[in-house]
Protein backbone atom coordinates (compact mmCIF):
# COMPACT_ATOMS: atom_id res chain seq x y z
CA UNK A 1 0.00 0.00 0.00
CA UNK A 2 1.77 3.24 -1.22
CA UNK A 3 0.76 6.35 0.56
CA UNK A 4 -1.39 7.70 -1.68
CA UNK A 5 -3.45 4.15 -1.05
CA UNK A 6 -3.43 4.73 2.75
CA UNK A 7 -7.12 6.05 3.12
CA UNK A 8 -8.05 8.28 5.96
CA UNK A 9 -11.42 8.73 7.37
CA UNK A 10 -12.61 12.56 7.37
CA UNK A 11 -14.54 13.29 10.95
CA UNK A 12 -16.54 16.46 11.99
CA UNK A 13 -19.54 16.47 14.26
CA UNK A 14 -21.96 15.42 12.12
CA UNK A 15 -19.77 11.95 11.79
CA UNK A 16 -17.72 10.33 8.94
CA UNK A 17 -18.27 12.70 5.88
CA UNK A 18 -16.05 10.16 3.46
CA UNK A 19 -12.43 8.91 2.54
CA UNK A 20 -10.09 10.44 1.37
CA UNK A 21 -6.72 10.92 0.37
CA UNK A 22 -4.65 13.98 2.06
CA UNK A 23 -1.33 14.04 0.75
CA UNK A 24 0.78 17.01 2.30
CA UNK A 25 3.92 18.42 0.38
CA UNK A 26 6.43 20.16 2.22
CA UNK A 27 10.52 20.77 2.88
CA UNK A 28 13.20 23.01 1.55
CA UNK A 29 12.41 26.16 -0.98
CA UNK A 30 14.06 24.86 -4.43
CA UNK A 31 14.07 21.06 -3.34
CA UNK A 32 11.12 20.48 -6.17
CA UNK A 33 7.82 21.05 -4.19
CA UNK A 34 6.24 22.95 -6.94
CA UNK A 35 7.48 19.86 -9.72
CA UNK A 36 5.83 17.48 -6.88
CA UNK A 37 2.31 18.87 -7.15
CA UNK A 38 2.60 19.34 -10.53
CA UNK A 39 3.42 15.14 -10.72
CA UNK A 40 0.24 14.93 -8.13
CA UNK A 41 -1.79 16.72 -10.27
CA UNK A 42 -1.16 14.67 -13.48
CA UNK A 43 -1.86 11.59 -11.43
CA UNK A 44 -5.65 13.16 -10.37
CA UNK A 45 -5.04 14.81 -7.18
CA UNK A 46 -6.55 18.12 -6.41
CA UNK A 47 -3.52 20.49 -5.70
CA UNK A 48 -3.25 23.82 -3.73
CA UNK A 49 0.05 25.66 -3.45
CA UNK A 50 0.58 27.78 -0.17
CA UNK A 51 -2.53 27.20 1.68
CA UNK A 52 -2.14 28.18 5.35
CA UNK A 53 -2.17 25.15 7.31
CA UNK A 54 -5.09 26.54 9.35
CA UNK A 55 -7.32 26.23 6.55
CA UNK A 56 -6.52 21.98 5.98
CA UNK A 57 -9.42 21.17 7.99
CA UNK A 58 -11.69 23.23 6.28
CA UNK A 59 -10.68 22.77 2.84
CA UNK A 60 -10.89 18.87 3.33
CA UNK A 61 -14.74 19.51 4.62
CA UNK A 62 -15.31 21.36 1.51
CA UNK A 63 -13.74 18.92 -0.28
CA UNK A 64 -15.98 16.12 0.64
CA UNK A 65 -18.93 17.87 0.46
CA UNK A 66 -18.26 19.07 -2.61
CA UNK A 67 -20.85 17.42 -5.33
CA UNK A 68 -18.34 15.43 -7.38
CA UNK A 69 -16.57 14.12 -4.19
CA UNK A 70 -12.94 15.25 -4.09
CA UNK A 71 -11.25 12.02 -2.78
CA UNK A 72 -7.78 12.80 -3.77
CA UNK A 73 -6.21 15.97 -2.44
CA UNK A 74 -2.28 17.50 -1.92
CA UNK A 75 -1.78 20.47 -0.67
CA UNK A 76 1.89 22.49 -0.36
CA UNK A 77 2.62 23.96 2.97
CA UNK A 78 5.85 25.70 3.72
CA UNK A 79 7.46 28.01 4.81
CA UNK A 80 6.48 30.76 2.68
CA UNK A 81 3.14 31.00 4.87
CA UNK A 82 4.85 32.77 7.59
CA UNK A 83 3.38 33.16 10.91
CA UNK A 84 1.16 30.80 9.07
CA UNK A 85 3.84 28.02 8.88
CA UNK A 86 4.46 29.19 12.39
CA UNK A 87 1.28 26.92 13.70
CA UNK A 88 1.74 23.73 11.48
CA UNK A 89 2.53 21.32 14.44
CA UNK A 90 -0.32 22.78 15.81
CA UNK A 91 -2.69 22.12 12.92
CA UNK A 92 -1.46 18.42 12.80
CA UNK A 93 -1.94 17.52 16.67
CA UNK A 94 -5.85 19.39 15.70
CA UNK A 95 -6.35 17.31 12.53
CA UNK A 96 -5.16 14.28 14.67
CA UNK A 97 -7.90 15.27 17.28
CA UNK A 98 -10.70 15.30 14.97
CA UNK A 99 -9.68 12.18 12.65
CA UNK A 100 -8.16 13.89 9.80
CA UNK A 101 -5.16 11.81 8.92
CA UNK A 102 -2.30 12.60 6.11
CA UNK A 103 0.23 11.63 4.82
CA UNK A 104 3.35 14.30 4.74
CA UNK A 105 5.84 14.64 2.15
CA UNK A 106 9.27 16.27 2.68
CA UNK A 107 11.43 17.54 -0.38
CA UNK A 108 14.89 18.45 0.59
CA UNK A 109 18.25 19.03 -1.28
CA UNK A 110 22.42 19.79 -0.68
CA UNK A 111 23.04 23.15 0.14
CA UNK A 112 25.52 23.29 -2.94
CA UNK A 113 22.35 22.39 -5.27
CA UNK A 114 19.95 24.39 -3.77
CA UNK A 115 22.13 27.75 -3.82
CA UNK A 116 22.73 26.64 -7.63
CA UNK A 117 18.93 26.58 -8.68
CA UNK A 118 18.31 29.90 -6.44
CA UNK A 119 21.24 31.66 -8.37
CA UNK A 120 19.88 29.74 -11.86
CA UNK A 121 16.64 30.94 -11.46
CA UNK A 122 17.32 34.33 -9.55
CA UNK A 123 14.42 34.18 -7.29
CA UNK A 124 15.40 35.04 -3.90
CA UNK A 125 15.16 32.80 -1.14
CA UNK A 126 11.98 33.44 1.34
CA UNK A 127 14.05 33.46 4.40
CA UNK A 128 16.70 34.93 3.07
CA UNK A 129 16.34 39.00 2.94
CA UNK A 130 19.36 40.61 1.60
CA UNK A 131 20.68 38.11 -1.32
CA UNK A 132 22.34 35.45 1.07
CA UNK A 133 21.04 32.53 0.06
CA UNK A 134 23.09 29.84 2.09
CA UNK A 135 21.99 31.69 5.20
CA UNK A 136 18.25 31.27 4.22
CA UNK A 137 18.49 27.69 3.34
CA UNK A 138 20.37 27.03 6.74
CA UNK A 139 17.91 28.94 8.26
CA UNK A 140 14.84 27.12 6.87
CA UNK A 141 16.58 23.81 7.61
CA UNK A 142 17.12 24.41 11.10
CA UNK A 143 13.65 25.42 11.50
CA UNK A 144 11.96 22.21 9.47
CA UNK A 145 13.69 19.74 11.38
CA UNK A 146 11.33 18.76 13.87
CA UNK A 147 8.52 18.26 10.45
CA UNK A 148 11.36 16.40 8.76
CA UNK A 149 11.07 13.93 11.64
CA UNK A 150 7.17 13.83 10.96
CA UNK A 151 7.47 12.90 7.44
CA UNK A 152 6.08 9.63 5.87
CA UNK A 153 8.33 10.08 3.12
CA UNK A 154 11.43 11.95 2.20
CA UNK A 155 12.82 12.39 -1.05
CA UNK A 156 16.21 13.72 -1.65
CA UNK A 157 16.19 15.55 -4.99
CA UNK A 158 19.85 16.53 -5.34
CA UNK A 159 20.95 14.52 -8.17
CA UNK A 160 17.26 14.23 -10.03
CA UNK A 161 16.38 15.97 -13.30
CA UNK A 162 12.38 16.96 -13.19
CA UNK A 163 11.22 13.77 -15.06
CA UNK A 164 13.00 11.31 -12.61
CA UNK A 165 11.50 13.37 -9.64
CA UNK A 166 8.01 13.01 -11.66
CA UNK A 167 8.80 8.85 -11.81
CA UNK A 168 9.33 8.69 -7.84
CA UNK A 169 5.98 10.64 -6.95
CA UNK A 170 4.15 8.28 -9.87
CA UNK A 171 6.13 5.34 -8.33
CA UNK A 172 5.03 6.28 -4.38
CA UNK A 173 0.96 7.76 -5.56
CA UNK A 174 -0.08 6.33 -8.75
CA UNK A 175 -3.12 3.97 -8.39
CA UNK A 176 -2.67 0.36 -8.74
CA UNK A 177 -4.60 -2.67 -8.93
CA UNK A 178 -2.30 -4.10 -6.31
CA UNK A 179 -2.21 -1.86 -3.34
CA UNK A 180 -1.15 -4.67 -1.22
CA UNK A 181 2.54 -4.42 0.39
CA UNK A 182 5.22 -1.82 -0.30
CA UNK A 183 6.15 -0.20 -3.30
CA UNK A 184 9.75 -0.86 -3.42
CA UNK A 185 12.46 0.88 -5.29
CA UNK A 186 15.66 -0.06 -6.16
CA UNK A 187 18.21 2.45 -6.76
CA UNK A 188 21.96 1.71 -7.66
CA UNK A 189 24.80 4.08 -7.36
CA UNK A 190 28.35 5.74 -6.54
CA UNK A 191 29.67 6.12 -3.35
CA UNK A 192 32.55 8.64 -5.16
CA UNK A 193 28.99 11.10 -5.36
CA UNK A 194 27.46 10.20 -2.15
CA UNK A 195 24.67 8.10 -0.41
CA UNK A 196 21.17 8.64 -1.39
CA UNK A 197 19.52 9.97 1.65
CA UNK A 198 16.63 9.04 1.73
CA UNK A 199 17.79 5.37 1.54
CA UNK A 200 16.16 2.57 3.71
CA UNK A 201 18.92 0.14 3.18
CA UNK A 202 22.26 0.39 1.87
CA UNK A 203 24.15 -2.10 0.52
CA UNK A 204 28.00 -1.67 -0.17
CA UNK A 205 29.09 -4.05 -3.18
CA UNK A 206 32.19 -3.00 -4.15
CA UNK A 207 34.00 -6.42 -3.11
CA UNK A 208 32.83 -7.61 -6.36
CA UNK A 209 34.61 -8.09 -9.15
CA UNK A 210 34.90 -4.95 -11.02
CA UNK A 211 34.07 -4.53 -14.99
CA UNK A 212 36.22 -0.90 -14.57
CA UNK A 213 39.23 -2.80 -14.41
CA UNK A 214 38.98 -4.73 -18.02
CA UNK A 215 39.31 -2.48 -20.76
CA UNK A 216 36.74 -3.68 -23.32
CA UNK A 217 33.96 -3.07 -20.53
CA UNK A 218 34.98 -0.06 -18.66
CA UNK A 219 32.67 2.36 -21.48
CA UNK A 220 29.66 -0.34 -20.94
CA UNK A 221 26.87 -0.14 -18.07
CA UNK A 222 25.04 -2.79 -16.29
CA UNK A 223 22.63 -2.26 -18.60
CA UNK A 224 24.85 -3.71 -21.03
CA UNK A 225 24.93 -7.87 -21.41
CA UNK A 226 28.85 -7.93 -21.57
CA UNK A 227 28.85 -6.05 -17.95
CA UNK A 228 25.99 -8.38 -16.32
CA UNK A 229 27.69 -11.43 -17.61
CA UNK A 230 30.91 -10.89 -15.88
CA UNK A 231 29.56 -9.80 -12.91
CA UNK A 232 27.59 -12.67 -12.44
CA UNK A 233 30.03 -15.25 -14.00
CA UNK A 234 31.61 -15.05 -9.98
CA UNK A 235 30.52 -17.87 -7.89
CA UNK A 236 30.66 -15.05 -5.09
CA UNK A 237 28.16 -12.33 -6.92
CA UNK A 238 25.77 -15.75 -7.38
CA UNK A 239 26.20 -16.59 -3.92
CA UNK A 240 25.91 -12.73 -2.42
CA UNK A 241 22.86 -12.11 -4.47
CA UNK A 242 20.99 -15.39 -3.35
CA UNK A 243 21.43 -14.12 0.08
CA UNK A 244 21.09 -10.64 -0.22
CA UNK A 245 17.24 -11.15 -2.41
CA UNK A 246 16.78 -13.91 0.74
CA UNK A 247 17.01 -10.78 3.09
CA UNK A 248 14.92 -8.50 1.21
CA UNK A 249 12.10 -10.99 0.97
CA UNK A 250 12.34 -11.63 4.68
CA UNK A 251 12.44 -7.75 5.61
CA UNK A 252 9.43 -6.76 3.40
CA UNK A 253 6.72 -8.15 5.41
CA UNK A 254 8.19 -7.23 8.72
CA UNK A 255 7.98 -3.59 7.21
CA UNK A 256 4.17 -3.85 5.94
CA UNK A 257 3.53 -4.84 9.31
CA UNK A 258 5.10 -1.70 11.28
CA UNK A 259 2.87 0.09 8.45
CA UNK A 260 5.78 1.12 6.34
CA UNK A 261 4.50 2.13 2.73
CA UNK A 262 7.77 2.44 0.90
CA UNK A 263 11.20 0.82 0.90
CA UNK A 264 14.16 2.45 -0.82
CA UNK A 265 17.08 -0.29 -1.43
CA UNK A 266 20.36 1.68 -2.50
CA UNK A 267 23.04 -0.70 -3.94
CA UNK A 268 26.29 0.98 -4.17
CA UNK A 269 29.64 0.66 -5.93
CA UNK A 270 32.48 2.71 -6.47
CA UNK A 271 31.37 4.71 -9.32
CA UNK A 272 27.63 4.03 -9.68
CA UNK A 273 28.29 2.22 -13.35
CA UNK A 274 28.86 -1.00 -13.27
CA UNK A 275 28.38 -3.34 -10.66
CA UNK A 276 25.71 -2.03 -8.89
CA UNK A 277 23.45 -1.36 -11.94
CA UNK A 278 23.81 -4.99 -12.40
CA UNK A 279 22.92 -5.84 -9.08
CA UNK A 280 20.12 -3.71 -9.04
CA UNK A 281 18.86 -5.00 -12.54
CA UNK A 282 18.53 -8.35 -10.88
CA UNK A 283 17.20 -7.62 -7.57
CA UNK A 284 14.15 -5.64 -9.55
CA UNK A 285 13.88 -8.92 -11.64
CA UNK A 286 13.80 -10.90 -8.79
CA UNK A 287 10.99 -8.90 -6.54
CA UNK A 288 8.94 -8.75 -9.72
CA UNK A 289 8.71 -12.46 -10.32
CA UNK A 290 7.33 -12.65 -6.47
CA UNK A 291 4.54 -10.06 -7.20
CA UNK A 292 6.55 -7.25 -5.46
CA UNK A 293 5.82 -3.25 -6.97
CA UNK A 294 9.05 -2.41 -7.97
CA UNK A 295 10.77 0.34 -9.36
CA UNK A 296 14.65 0.09 -10.51
CA UNK A 297 16.76 3.45 -10.83
CA UNK A 298 19.97 3.97 -11.50
CA UNK A 299 21.40 7.39 -10.13
CA UNK A 300 24.96 7.85 -11.27
CA UNK A 301 24.90 5.75 -14.25
CA UNK A 302 25.29 8.49 -17.02
CA UNK A 303 28.02 11.01 -14.69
Amino acid sequence: MTLADKQCNIYFSGGVIDTQKLVIVTGLSGAGKTQALRSLEDLGFFCVDNLPPALISKFAELCAQAASKINKIALVVDIRGGEFFDTFFEVLTDLDTRGIRCEILFLEASNETLVRRFKESRRRHPLSLYGEVLDGIQEERSRLQDLRGRANKIIDTSNMAVQQLKEVISGIFADSADTSGLHITVISFGFKYGIPLDSDMVIDVRFLPNPYYQSALRHYTGNDAVVREFVFSSRLTGEFMEKFAGLVEFLIPQYSKEGKTTLLIAIGCTGGMHRSVALANRLGEILVEKDFRVTVRHRDINR
